[in-house]
């Protein structure tokens, strides 16, 4: 839970171990519902595409806006979901690792950024994503929080 000025807002990050079995669509959308949250972090969804239709599957009606990096074959993938009638979302960053975006309230027009990953799983991969990690280069006044599977 992050708090901005008098409002706190919840984020949920999952790694769903794949989204695309229709069998498992209740159980995240209940599990969204339970949490009472206002985003939501899914990493390794294991699907290389979405639309706003799919969203509904796994996510109540007031999650409508959705930022994706696509899975690559049936590994890896992130998606984030927000009600866009609590914040302004844009996508300041997308890379094999993850994803940046800044969301604004609606409610206070206050601005912070949320990052969400998925590392990889080979030595190779994760040498790459923890020198990524140390070059990233955010404001100390920047609200931001960054979550996800780090697999490390």
């Amino acid at each position: 839970m992050n708090q901005i000025g008098l409002r706190s807002w919840n984020v949920l990050s999952w790694n769903v171990r794949g989204i695309n079995a229709p069998w498992k669509w209740n159980a995240i959308r209940n599990k969204v519902v339970e949490s009472k949250c206002d985003i939501i972090c899914f990493q390794e969804t294991k699907k290389e595409g979405f639309d706003s239709r799919f969203l509904k599957n796994v996510c109540p009606n007031e999650f409508d806006a959705f930022d994706l990096l696509p899975s690559i074959g049936a590994s890896g993938g992130i998606l984030i979901a927000w009600k866009s009638s609590l914040f302004s979302g844009e996508r300041l960053m997308i890379n094999e690792f993850g994803i940046t975006t800044q969301f604004t309230s609606l409610h206070d027009n206050k601005s912070w950024i949320l990052t969400c990953v998925y590392g990889p799983c080979t030595t190779e991969g994760k040498h790459a994503f923890t020198t990524w990690m140390k070059s990233i280069h955010m404001p100390p006044d920047s609200a931001w929080i960054i979550t996800g599977d780090f697999n490390l």
